[in-house]
Parts: structure tokens; sequence; C-alpha cells
């Protein structure tokens, strides 16, 4: 999800893994996950949105961009990731963890709302590319 702040800053959480075939990688990346049996990209969308920050939303629009890529999980098998980006308006830029799983507590290391002109001046990794471009798209929608 790209969620946007009242002050109109992206949340972004800072990955870092510690064990496993990601060991020593760190990156920052928007809310999301996996679509589990039975759900659509949107309905999954929805419940890791409130897992991962406790913002409950009754619907969400189209998706505002798209990603296909190779993914290398934390067991070292690789995937074929597709992500829907879907555009979020946050109330404020509190977030809730309360409902992380054990595996997010593991690797998500702290988070934190972006300014949109900060992104592409970090030297950071930042997923997914072009994030800021993402944003000002789906604000101007």
């Amino acid at each position: 999800m790209l969620v946007v702040s009242p002050a109109s800053r992206i949340l972004l959480f800072r990955f870092a893994h510690a064990n496993g075939a990601l060991n020593g990688s760190s990156y920052w990346a928007t809310p999301g996950g996996a679509v589990e049996e039975g759900e659509t990209f949107v309905s999954a969308a929805m419940r890791e949105l409130l897992e991962e920050t406790g913002i409950r939303v009754s619907s969400l629009g189209e998706p505002v961009g798209f990603r296909r890529f190779e993914m290398r999980m934390s067991d070292g098998e690789v995937v074929e990731a597709l992500e829907h980006y879907f555009y979020v308006r946050a109330a404020n830029e509190e977030i809730c963890n309360s409902r992380w799983t054990d595996e997010e507590v593991a690797v998500i290391a702290e988070h934190r709302w972006w300014a949109l002109d900060d992104l592409p001046l970090s030297e950071e990794t930042i997923w997914p590319e072009r994030l800021a471009e993402m944003v000002v798209r789906a604000l101007a929608a």
C-alpha cells in the first residue's frame, strides 16, 4: 500500500534481516504482504493494512501501480512476485503493530513517514523504484 499522511508523507518500514538467505540485507519498503488462498488483491491489501498499521478501511480503489519481479524469500526460495499498489490516505501518522506476525516482529526494524522529496535523495535502498513518482500520480488522480 501507499499509505500517505495528511502532511503528504508516505509510510515505509525498514526491513533488517539478521538470519536466513537474506541475512545482512536492509531496505525500506511500503506495507504489504502476500495474497492468501481465497483472497483477492483488494481483500489481501485491506487485511495487510490492518495487520501492519492498525488502519482499517472499508474499501480501496483500483491499484495505482504494479510491479513484477523475482524475490528471494528468507528461506532462500526464489518466487515471482506481482505487487499491486493501492493508495490509502491515513488520518494521522500513528500506526499500531499489535497484529504483527512473529516474522514481521523479527524483520521490521522501524517505520518512518517520509517526505516525498527525501525519497530520491536517500542513499538507502527503497522499494519500489520510483516510489515518489507513483505517489505523486496517486495524489493527482
